[in-house]
């Protein structure tokens, strides 16, 4: 019998040869580029036919025999249904050559690979690897395999002395956080660099195989063993991923079409840095104290003198950076790449496009999360607003992309996060001049009124799995209105239409948590009314002109007649919030309208988040500007039970989350379902505590005054009447302020799984050349089509 090697001048269609094995040897070349050698890959049948031993290097050593093969030619040569054959045909020899591949590993680290045949043995180990990893991850019943002891493991371990002592901080990759010297670019090193973290993100990856759960002592082994003491090399590593990332310019000097002119070699890299820089990051922070630092340390970046923080060494050196060059230095990396996608050119297409921008804001979530410093730096200037008009944008872009729920909700918690901070709110008041072309009506104002307009679009026309976020959307507006000096017409036209859609009686009535929305809106209104009166003229007009919205919550109706009729007046299939009554005008120029996904687009299915009241915890603002926090108020449940948010993606698929509460997310499905119909008492129960009366003697006192001077003066011009009002005051005429209140983010576990869950599916589908992790069993999420 002749084997497929001897007879290489035949195509590829030759059939795979059967036992017995042909006496050439030329049976075991498994890992060939085939198009070019005659023959597709026979790992298969090289390791089911028989045990081979561990001892025997001649035919272990052709899996990586010194061809030009690439990662692309690996996963094209080794098809998934020959690893699982071997998986189960041939248990040991998978195991063996697992083993023998590490070796091939650890011999390249021990000697430091001075000829171009180690380099390239090291690669293809790593190569076939990254390839048979997630196979073996898969198998429950391999999970631990490499984490046993192998017979004669631990070989060869002290044969270079000087790779064991040389300091290797000083071989850090780019200049940054730490460290000063700037490598000279090398693109061999990006390219076997990026190779490198490819693998360490397919080992980190076996979390994909796990079920989710909120159980946080379930530590990734190989993040834990990676980030702990045991890598020497844990601080060089971090900083150079770090640096890597936040020291990249796509755009250069801006030559237009450069990327299509050069190969960047840099780019592949950073994605890599950042995917495994934000996988090790993965710590749940609500089980510890987050480690802070108190300042007193100088000299380097990150000192000892600090307070031990968790073993996680990655994220006890991220909290610990604490020089402002270096807050700088990432602020302005992420800034940046955040800004890429919105950078507007002449010439069509003529400027890089970065792709990992949903990366890039769990590591700026991570960075702001585990050092409070950090996001203190963040929001003393206004270099917060050039993280901002990203996240907006982003946000607006993908509102009608149900393949992009998850981009939505971490856009949205990072929002979320920073309101909690007073000076967010004080900086959004910075005019509006950098005109990034969005779908949003033209106008004149602030940070401020991007955020609101923003809001109010993705409210308004985004798609029906965003309404989990109305409640997080409007806590941010919460937070902030205390300290928004001057809302435009646009802006404060839009609140106004919120609030007319949101106390419709139909809404109110048809789910058992749809008045919280009012009682926020009511809240900033009352907030802007209260504390930054002088100023907002515009949205005092609007109050004056829609007040019969107010009357109306006033006198909402509470017998169980009023109650059934409300409910009858919807339409038989809504959209989520009328459109009717918001005029939205011309949109900027140069913008597209924000487009649903492309059926058979992929996406991750995500675990449910929790409701507010488990994101956030409430803080009370005291006249000195410092926060104390609240403590719940037990004796205020929801009405009916406090139910959880639904899922996130509309799709749960874990069972945590039934059908009738997935159901709710509808507007009409709380009353339809036949679970829970409104009640007089319950309608009562919460229309009494409606804040009411700042507005109602806002009213009272401007309402007359208003409609005097239009008759006495015959006005029909609203710009007089803003000119009225914007000399008007109420002081002492108005009830006492209320304090302000501050709903903070809290970490908490059901955040932190969400968290993985959506970093692991960006991760996944982000990796489709090669596709590691493709058509493997993964449990953490599903893989749907919209």
């Amino acid at each position: 019998m002749r084997c497929w090697v001897c007879r290489a001048n035949r195509s590829l269609e030759i059939s795979r040869p059967q036992a017995p094995l042909p006496e050439c040897g030329h049976l075991w070349l498994p890992i060939r580029a085939a198009a070019g050698r005659g023959g597709p890959a026979l790992l298969r049948e090289a390791l089911r036919l028989r045990p081979v031993e561990a001892t025997d290097d001649a035919f272990w050593d052709q899996f990586w025999a010194d061809t030009a093969t690439s990662v692309q030619d690996v996963f094209a040569l080794v098809p998934a249904a020959e690893i699982r054959a071997v998986r189960e045909e041939s248990p040991s020899n998978l195991a063996t050559l697992c083993y023998k591949a590490v070796e091939k590993l650890v011999q390249g680290a021990e000697s430091g690979c001075h000829t171009e045949k180690e380099r390239q043995i090291v690669l293809n180990c790593s190569r076939l690897l990254t390839r048979i990893l997630p196979y073996i991850f898969e198998d429950p019943d391999w999970r631990g395999f490499f984490w046993s002891t192998v017979p004669g493991a631990g070989r060869g371990g002290d044969t270079a002395e000087d790779i064991h002592s040389i300091d290797s901080c000083e071989y850090i990759w780019e200049a940054g956080v730490g460290f000063a010297h700037s490598p000279q670019p090398n693109y061999i090193h990006d390219l076997n660099r990026t190779e490198l973290l490819k693998l360490l993100l397919t080992c980190f990856s076996e979390a994909m195989y796990l079920p989710p759960s909120s159980d946080s002592s379930n530590t990734n082994p190989w993040v834990q063993f990676f980030c702990s003491t045991e890598n020497r090399h844990a601080l060089p590593l971090f900083t150079s991923l770090l640096n890597v990332v936040c020291a990249y310019d796509p755009v250069g000097y801006g030559i237009p079409y450069n990327h299509l002119l050069f190969s960047d070699y840099r780019e592949p890299l950073v994605e890599e840095a950042a995917q495994v820089l934000i996988v090790t990051l993965d710590y749940d922070s609500s089980t510890s104290s987050s480690p802070t630092v108190d300042g007193t340390t100088t000299g380097t970046a990150m000192d000892d003198v600090d307070p031990p923080g968790p073993d996680n060494l990655f994220v006890n050196y991220l909290s610990r950076i604490h020089r402002e060059e270096d807050f700088q230095f990432i602020l302005k990396g992420v800034a940046r790449l955040l800004s890429n996608p919105l950078v507007q050119t002449y010439l069509p297409n003529s400027a890089k496009k970065i792709q990992f921008h949903q990366e890039l804001l769990v590591l700026f979530w991570k960075l702001c999360d585990f050092n409070k410093k950090f996001l203190f730096f963040v929001l003393k200037s206004s270099d917060v607003l050039d993280i901002l008009v990203p996240i907006l944008y982003f946000l607006n872009d993908a509102r009608a992309d149900q393949s992009r729920v998850g981009l939505m909700h971490i856009g949205v918690f990072i929002l979320l996060l920073l309101s909690g901070e007073r000076n967010f709110g004080v900086r959004l008041n910075k005019p509006y001049s950098v005109r990034v072309p969005m779908d949003i009506p033209v106008f004149t104002g602030t940070h401020a009124d991007l955020l609101i307009i923003v809001f109010h679009k993705i409210i308004t026309s985004g798609h029906q799995r965003l309404q989990p976020l109305f409640d997080c959307l409007l806590t941010i507006i919460v937070n902030v209105s205390p300290y928004l000096k001057s809302l435009s017409m646009v802006a404060a036209n839009k609140l106004l239409h919120l609030l007319e859609a949101f106390s419709t009686t139909w809404f109110l009535f048809s789910a058992v948590q749809n008045h919280h929305l009012v009682f926020f809106l009511l809240e900033v209104f009352n907030n802007i009314i209260q504390y930054q009166f002088d100023g907002n003229s515009n949205l005092v007009y609007a109050v004056i002109r829609k007040r019969n919205v107010f009357h109306q919550l006033a006198n909402l109706p509470t017998d169980s007649q009023s109650i059934q009729k409300g409910l009858q007046r919807k339409k038989k299939s809504p959209e989520p919030i009328s459109r009717t009554n918001s005029q939205d005008g011309a949109s900027m120029e140069g913008s597209r309208p924000a487009a649903p996904a492309e059926p058979g687009t992929l996406k991750t299915s995500l675990v449910a988040t929790p409701g507010i009241d488990k994101l956030t915890e409430k803080s009370q603002v005291s006249e000195d500007g410092t926060m104390r926090s609240l403590e719940p108020e037990s004796s205020q449940p929801l009405p009916e039970g406090n139910l959880p948010s639904a899922a996130s993606d509309g799709e749960p698929w874990s069972g945590e989350v039934s059908h009738p509460q997935r159901d709710r997310r509808r507007l009409s499905s709380a009353s339809s379902s036949g679970l829970w119909t409104p009640t007089p008492d319950w309608v009562m129960s919460w229309k009494s505590k409606l804040p009411l009366q700042t507005i109602m003697r806002l009213l009272q006192v401007l309402v007359p005054q208003v409609e005097k001077i239009c008759i006495d003066k015959g006005l029909t011009d609203e710009s007089e009447i803003l000119k009225f009002l914007q000399h008007g005051t109420l002081v002492g005429l108005l009830p006492v302020p209320h304090p302000i209140l501050i709903r903070k983010y809290q970490a908490n576990s059901g955040t932190a799984m969400w968290f993985r869950t959506y970093m692991w599916g960006v991760i996944y589908l982000r990796n489709v050349d090669p596709p590691i992790w493709y058509d493997t069993d993964v449990k953490l999420f599903e893989i749907q089509r919209v």
